[in-house]
């Protein structure tokens, strides 16, 4: 049994880890849909109200809120499969909930990028709650509100995704494969440098 985890800022690269995870076979929980199913409850539609509604569920819940709504769906997907992955963790209380229900079976996968890069992607993209008006800059204050930033020094294993797309397919196939990633090919895949 294997829960890797994947932590980073909007536009690093974390739903390319998710694509990569489906490709092979390995199921995806994507907490944020968690979220958006939680809007479509309320009656809000979740390109509008997705961020104020992760707020209002830790708020009404507690910080691991998101994490535990999420527990069910990961011991699912594991009925099925050796490996789940679990994309957008947000806090370090998230990390805390899945390496306390899943113990060493729980892997966290810092991805990043630099800001300009990640900026570039989340403005092509057109993905919905993108375009809701939200600079990157308030956004990753609100991330950083959640405790994104004591998520992100949790992590066991860090992938930079500044090259090409096939660069970080490949490195994040090799985690999902369990070749761990070795010293030269941590500086090819840029794996413990600096986000900015």
């Amino acid at each position: 049994m294997r829960v890797i985890g994947t932590v980073g800022m909007p536009g690093s690269g974390k739903s390319e880890a998710a694509t990569v995870a489906e490709e092979a076979g390995v199921p995806v929980l994507i907490m944020g849909d968690v979220i958006r199913q939680e809007c479509r409850d309320r009656g809000l539609d979740p390109a509008q109200h997705h961020g104020r509604i992760a707020q209002a569920l830790r708020e009404e819940n507690g910080p691991g809120a998101i994490a535990q709504r999420s527990l069910p769906i990961i011991e699912d997907h594991l009925a099925d499969s050796d490996t789940v992955l679990v994309d957008g963790i947000r806090s370090d209380v998230e990390v805390e909930t899945f390496r306390e229900a899943f113990g060493e079976d729980f892997t966290l996968v810092h991805v990043y990028a630099p800001r300009e890069l990640r900026k570039e992607r989340i403005e092509s993209r057109n993905r919905p709650g993108d375009t809701d008006g939200e600079s990157l800059e308030a956004r990753e204050e609100r991330e950083k509100g959640f405790g994104m930033e004591d998520a992100i020094e949790l992590a066991d294993v860090r992938i930079k995704n500044a090259g090409t797309l096939e660069a970080f397919h490949g490195a994040f196939r090799d985690l999902l494969t369990g070749e761990h990633v070795d010293e030269e090919a941590e500086a090819k895949t840029g794996v413990n440098e600096s986000d900015d």
